[in-house]
């Protein structure tokens, strides 16, 4: 649901001709009602409500009118807190939050409805700013892009002082947005802008500027360094804490993921691990055969010790020499 609403996004603000769009538009109808199907059935969306949400959201830029029961399935879960952990609950309140001011901004909602979503995404917003880090960081790095599309989708960026704060941090650390998903994210709040503007993006009046980037190769580090990897799994998946809590020596430009796979490669092979692709880069879903699974609600969460969420991937963040990295089994 998700990756297919993100396309569409992305195809809108390309200007497509009609008759491809129309039919990824009932497919994402299609899998939006089997979350909702699901949603019933289990008191979540089979997929997440950060997936939910983009497929409301899509839809919603699409001029496609969406069913009082998807949307109320969203507005309940805002109600009552159910949308996720640290910087994901960040990046599905932000999403959201921008799905249901499409609704209410196009007028695609009857006026009781309407004024629910804008309490809802007030509330949003107040939630966002609150849990604002002293670095100006809402969440981590990616979700403060989405943070921001919502100051900027509701207007609100001119008097909210997290904005402003939230926009220093993202410039200062744009390095971490490399991929195409997370560009995508960024650029719009760059442009003083948020995935609602698609909505209204008159084609004809869009000039073609679009021009190859040269990509620079990544400055080669010399030496090696150390980090000490470790995994937990506390309670109730596993009866011992540690699992794994061993030095690592690799090249002193390593990624979390170049440590990972330099852990796999020490004698005894006693460190394994997978990871699947996603749009914002690779996932970490299995360490030493145990699995993060969307129906259990856990996942592996990274940090850097003693408690400190990383602010990006595992391809993207480098740790430093001495560091100490912890990979946790943890719920959400």
């Amino acid at each position: 649901t998700g990756r297919l609403a993100l396309y569409l996004l992305g195809l809108r603000a390309t200007c497509p001709h009609a008759s491809p769009q129309r039919s990824l538009v009932t497919w994402l109808k299609y899998y939006l009602e089997k979350d909702w199907r699901g949603s019933r059935r289990h008191g979540h969306p089979i997929t997440s409500y950060y997936q939910y949400g983009l497929g409301v959201l899509a839809l919603c830029v699409q001029h496609k009118q969406v069913r009082e029961e998807v949307i109320r399935r969203l507005l309940t879960a805002q109600r009552h807190g159910k949308l996720g952990h640290g910087g994901n609950a960040v990046d599905t309140e932000a999403v959201v939050a921008l799905a249901f001011t499409c609704l209410e901004q196009r007028r695609m909602v009857g006026t009781k409805l309407a004024a629910e979503l804008r309490v809802a995404v007030q509330e949003v917003s107040r939630s966002m700013a609150e849990a604002q880090g002293p670095d100006g960081i809402i969440g981590n790095i990616y979700s403060t892009s989405w943070a921001l599309q919502v100051f900027l989708a509701t207007g609100v960026c001119r008097t909210e002082p997290a904005f402003g704060r939230a926009m220093a941090a993202l410039l200062e650390n744009l390095a971490a947005f490399g991929t195409a998903a997370t560009m995508a994210q960024v650029l719009p709040v760059l442009h003083g802008r948020s995935y609602l503007d698609i909505a209204s993006l008159r084609c004809r009046e869009e000039p073609d500027t679009l021009t190859p980037l040269d990509m620079e190769p990544v400055t080669e580090v010399p030496g090696n360094k150390t980090v000490q990897l470790v995994v937990e799994c506390p309670l109730p998946w596993c009866y011992e804490l540690r699992l794994y809590d061993r030095p690592v020596p690799v090249p002193a430009a390593a990624s979390l993921l170049d440590v990972l796979r330099a852990a796999a490669e020490l004698e005894p092979h006693d460190f394994r691990f997978h990871t699947q692709d996603t749009p914002q880069g690779p996932f970490l879903t299995q360490v030493l055969g145990l699995e993060a699974r969307q129906e259990k609600r856990n996942y592996w969460q990274l940090l850097s010790a003693p408690d400190k969420p990383l602010q990006m991937g595992i391809a993207d963040y480098r740790p430093q020499d001495g560091e100490r990295l912890i990979l946790r089994l943890s719920e959400w």
